[in-house]
C-alpha cells in the first residue's frame, strides 16, 4: 500500500508539472492558456510545488526498498 501511495504522488506530481507547465508556455506564447487566469507567478508555484512533491514521493519510494 505504501508503494501505492508514492506511485501516485508521481503521477499527480507529473500531471500538475505537465498542466501548469502547458498553460505558462500557452500564456507566454500570446494565447490565453489552459485556465481562465493569467497569472505568471501561479503558474510558476505550482511548478514548483509539483516538482517538491515529486521528489518527496521518490525518495519516500526509495527508501521502501
Amino acid at each position: 500500500m505504501p508503494r501505492l501511495l508514492c506511485l501516485t504522488g508521481l503521477v499527480i506530481s507529473g500531471l500538475v508539472f505537465l498542466l501548469f507547465t502547458a498553460n505558462m508556455i500557452m500564456s507566454l506564447v500570446g494565447g490565453t492558456g489552459i485556465f481562465w487566469y493569467p497569472s505568471l507567478l501561479m503558474d510558476i508555484a505550482f511548478i514548483v510545488c509539483s516538482g517538491l512533491l515529486g521528489y518527496l514521493a521518490w525518495t519516500a519510494m526509495r527508501e521502501l526498498k
